[in-house]
């Protein structure tokens, strides 16, 4: 199965995930629950759906924390607080340095901040109105300092949390940043 198959298939899971109300039963803010949400998107896509990586990757030049202590900061991680937004966005920051799956990190992490935003302040990111490029530059520059995505993600939140547009929308935004195109758009 080529990517762009692979991306239509997941995309498509991503959408029932909602659809289906199983994004509920998901554990909010945890490792377990990112873990469940990957393995929801890309089970039968990638053998290692779900499961943390054993080997060390690296994007555009920037190498994610080495699979030898992800054992050791992923319960880090998962025990930092939610109860800003501010605080939020420094766990998801963390979380996407760490990148615990061997692919499929964007996609997944993006639904379960979503989902901690959503439980914590009754949240969500509008992501389609966040530019890609714009994204990606403040996201890699957030290792050093995340004043710059924190301001790009909290200028775009909204209490739509259930408004199934701004989700399916958010979910279609989230895997154009990874390079998949739909050949149709949402429709409510």
């Amino acid at each position: 199965m080529d990517t762009r198959d692979i991306d239509k298939e997941s995309l498509e899971k991503a959408y029932r995930l909602f659809e289906t109300g199983d994004i509920d039963e998901v554990e909010i803010g945890t490792i377990r629950g990112l873990q469940e949400i990957h393995k929801y998107l890309f089970s039968g896509l990638y053998d290692f759906a779900g499961k943390i990586r054993k080997y060390d990757i690296s994007k555009g030049g920037f190498r994610f924390a080495s699979a030898l202590y992800l054992n050791d900061i992923l319960p880090k991680i998962e025990k930092m607080p939610e109860s800003t937004v501010e605080e939020i966005i420094a766990k998801y920051v963390e979380m996407n340095i760490a990148h615990p799956f061997m692919e499929g990190n964007g996609r997944a992490m993006r639904i379960w901040f979503d989902m901690i935003l959503k439980e914590r302040l009754g949240k969500v990111v509008n992501w389609k109105n966040i530019d890609k490029s714009l994204y990606f530059q403040a996201m890699e520059r957030s290792t050093v300092n995340d004043l710059e995505i924190r301001t790009l993600l909290s200028n775009n939140l909204t209490d739509k949390v259930n408004d199934k547009e701004v989700i399916f929308k958010g979910i279609e935004q989230s895997y154009y940043y990874e390079g998949y195109e739909k050949d149709t758009q949402f429709k409510s």
